[in-house]
């Protein structure tokens, strides 16, 4: 009996000591596990893609080792290519957990019997292990990869681990991954494959350097026959078909096409991690405009570059964007789109924006263009001809210097500055010039880019509404007034009646011409030559010149770049949706000063409280008084005011101390303004 317990005894704890000896390695296999975990993150080292709007490729960029690496979507790849590939390299692979012992011991046994591989016995999963991580062919190798193989089981999906597989699998060169290679051998994805493509997909990572099909294509053709013959024993295709995918030429490799090649760059830039970038651009638009920008620089001249931006109005979403003419010009691989520039005269129109809404000119209001000193400063015309009194639209039309900058002095410059920032396009002010900006602003005497400009036309061509630029979808909801909708009508009236290009008839009198509203400028010292329009719905902005800023000797808006901005209008289709550029009815002035130099009696005028005035108000408030053409309306902090009934007069009562801008508008929508300090009554 004793003995019979001492027996019991003895084998409980043998139990005991094998139970925690096997809980002892589990937890050892497990902390290992989780301490060296595979590099799962080398798959997500992917070639950035950029596509169109439609899904056209543009561009795509090597990884940081340089090589082609497109992310593999099992969803956009041929079914049949896949059924294949498991059936032939890993036939058990949705149901092993990473290592097939029965192919183990196949491949064990065939190279005992015959003395060399005949197959690796490798599954799909431990290729994806040695991709992550390659080391030496040996036999340590192979088990550390079936370790290797066991965690990613643990960590991926049969599905996740098949879509890295076909990301980072070898097809020779700097190919990895069964995009890459059907897009460098085939031009296409691997959406839909024949036989012989299909073939030749699964022979090249067997052997990815001696098969290069680019340089060894005997051999390439060789190895795929004979993946062809599996195709048949493995009963997918048919003797016939076999035989006709045989007879299939062994493809040359393409080069991937590049498309808004500095424009891609850019997006990709802006979106990091993301492996495909679906943008605004169009395709088509893009291959279009691309061979006009190249040409039109060439016929400026060797050392000159040439950059374009489309933009359609509606969302502004950027359509075709080509940065500079090419990388084998001097700086071709500068985009010029996003350079900050002098604007020269492209800003005007908006300069006179602001004084149609301030109401301190109109279309019609005389301006004089003669010789003038505004302080230190001293204009002239870019001309050197003076024109005495000229109408505002005439000013504008003509592009004079003399009004413009009497204009902005009107507006005031740090107004002007402060209105452009918050539209999205920052002036950069020279460092010789002083922290504020100045009325050079109206000539250009600033830093912007190609960008910003098509910024600020855009919103001219939506009714006075500022939004960002939009390269990739979503459209940014963030906008801003850059002036009235009336007054954006009138600007654009005064640029659709500017003269056109000598040897083009006006759009008024031409059948079919686009009606293209449109700006140049040209830069100090002949550097930026620009062009602006806006019309079928689009923004397009040309800007020409030497990259390096140097000048060129009587090169202007007018002469290098609103040729090709017309080019680009009469290849354009009206965008969807949009509406003519200007009304069909006769379009009448505003009111306006009969000249904006001298003052109008009748223009509005706050009486009280005087400009730059501290004043003491009770709880009572303070009683506001103008003169002007009746009815007078009345703002302050940005709030409306009210007449009181029984007096008639307006009563402010602010709402705490502080600055605040009081204005008068009258009846003609001119306006005054005072800025006034507030201190609350102790009493």
């Amino acid at each position: 009996m004793k003995r019979g317990r001492s027996l019991d005894w003895a084998q409980g704890q043998r139990t005991k000591r094998w139970c925690a000896a096997i809980a002892i390695v589990m937890l050892s296999l497990f902390t290992l596990d989780v301490a060296l975990p595979p590099p799962l993150y080398r798959a997500r080292d992917i070639s950035p893609v950029v596509l169109d709007k439609d899904g056209v490729w543009l561009r795509a960029f090597t990884t940081k080792e340089g090589r082609w690496r497109l992310q593999a979507r099992l969803d956009e790849i041929d079914p049949e290519f896949l059924r294949r590939l498991v059936k032939i390299e890993d036939r058990n692979f949705w149901v092993h957990p990473g290592v097939d012992p029965l192919a183990m011991a196949r491949a064990s046994g065939t190279y005992l019997h015959k003395r060399r591989v005949v197959s690796g016995g490798s599954t799909i999963t431990m290729q994806l292990a040695r991709m992550l991580e390659p080391r030496p062919r040996n036999v340590g190798s192979k088990l550390i990869e079936m370790i290797r193989a066991v965690q990613i089981e643990r960590r991926l999906s049969k599905r996740q681990i098949l879509a890295a597989y076909l990301t980072m699998t070898p097809y020779g060169g700097n190919l990895e991954g069964v995009r890459a290679a059907s897009r460098a051998y085939f031009g296409r994805d691997p959406q839909a494959l024949d036989d012989a493509e299909m073939a030749l997909l699964i022979a090249l990572p067997q052997a990815p350097e001696a098969r290069r099909p680019d340089r060894r294509a005997a051999l390439a053709k060789k190895a795929r026959d004979q993946v062809i013959e599996k195709f048949v024993r493995v009963g997918a295709i048919s003797p016939r078909l076999a035989a006709e995918a045989r007879q299939a030429e062994i493809p040359k490799r393409t080069p991937f096409p590049v498309r808004a090649e500095l424009a891609s760059e850019s997006i990709v830039r802006d979106h990091p991690g993301q492996s495909v970038i679906r943008s605004t651009l169009d395709a088509r638009l893009q291959m279009m405009i691309e061979p006009l920008v190249r040409a039109h620089a060439q016929g400026l001249g060797d050392d000159v570059s040439t950059a374009v931006i489309v933009v359609e109005i509606k969302n502004r979403a950027v359509r075709a964007s080509v940065g500079g003419a090419g990388r084998d010009r001097a700086g071709g691989y500068i985009d010029m789109t996003r350079a900050v520039r002098s604007p020269g005269s492209t800003l005007k129109p908006f300069i006179y924006a602001m004084a149609f809404d301030d109401g301190v000119a109109a279309p019609e209001t005389l301006v004089e263009d003669a010789p003038r000193r505004f302080g230190s400063y001293l204009p002239e015309n870019f001309d050197r001809v003076f024109h005495g009194e000229v109408r505002v639209s005439d000013a504008l039309q003509q592009s004079l210097n003399l009004p413009a900058v009497a204009t902005l002095q009107k507006v005031g410059a740090e107004r002007f500055e402060a209105t452009l920032t918050q539209a999205g396009a920052k002036p950069r002010i020279p460092r010789r010039d002083l922290i504020e900006p100045g009325l050079a602003l109206a000539l250009g005497g600033v830093g912007m880019t190609l960008e910003e400009i098509a910024t600020l036309y855009a919103a001219l061509g939506d009714r006075g509404v500022s939004r960002p630029l939009n390269y990739v979808e979503p459209a940014s909801l963030r906008s801003a007034h850059l002036m009235r909708p009336q007054t954006a009508q009138k600007v654009l009236t005064i640029l659709a009646g500017t003269p056109t290009p000598a040897g083009r008839a006006p759009w008024r009198l031409a059948q079919d011409a686009p009606q293209i509203a449109f700006k140049t400028g040209t830069s100090y010292g002949f550097r930026d030559a620009w062009s602006i329009g806006v019309g079928e719905g689009y923004v397009v902005a040309v800007w020409a010149g030497r990259p390096d800023g140097a000048p060129r000797a009587q090169a202007t808006g007018r002469t290098d770049a609103l040729p090709l901005l017309f080019q680009i209008f009469d290849r354009l289709d009206r965008a969807p949706g949009a509406e003519p550029l200007l009304e069909e009815k006769r379009q009448t002035a505003a009111p306006g000063v009969a000249r904006l130099d001298r003052d109008d009696p009748t223009a509005p005028h706050i009486l009280f409280p005087p400009d730059n005035a501290e004043i003491v108000v009770s709880d009572r408030g303070v009683a506001l008084a103008a003169r002007g053409r009746e009815p007078l309306t009345w703002f302050a902090g940005g709030q409306a005011l009210n007449r009181e009934p029984s007096s008639g007069r307006v009563i402010w009562k602010p709402a705490g101390e502080g600055f605040f801008d009081v204005t008068v508008i009258d009846a003609d929508g001119r306006r005054a303004t005072t800025q006034v300090r507030v201190r609350r009554d102790a009493g």
